[in-house]
């Protein structure tokens, strides 16, 4: 589990991994979602993932860097 609550993420339709990262805040560019996905900091449902164009699913949990967020979909 997080070590901190997760921020809840509203999204419409379909989100990617790498575009997700960007929408919460937690990297800035998609080069910085890249390397994070390469290094294997980033964790999906707490397993390591590292593809970018993982297509991610309402509730699903993303966790990088300490900070963790939750997807929600509308839409």
């Amino acid at each position: 589990m997080p070590e901190v609550e997760p921020e809840v993420v509203e999204v419409t339709g379909v989100v990617r991994l790498g575009q997700f990262l960007k929408l919460a805040g937690a990297v800035e560019t998609g080069g910085q979602a890249r390397e994070a996905l390469l290094a294997g900091d980033v964790t999906v449902n707490e397993e390591v993932e590292e593809r970018r164009g993982r297509q991610l699913s309402d509730g699903d949990l993303v966790e990088l860097g300490g900070g963790a967020w939750t997807v929600h979909v509308t839409g």
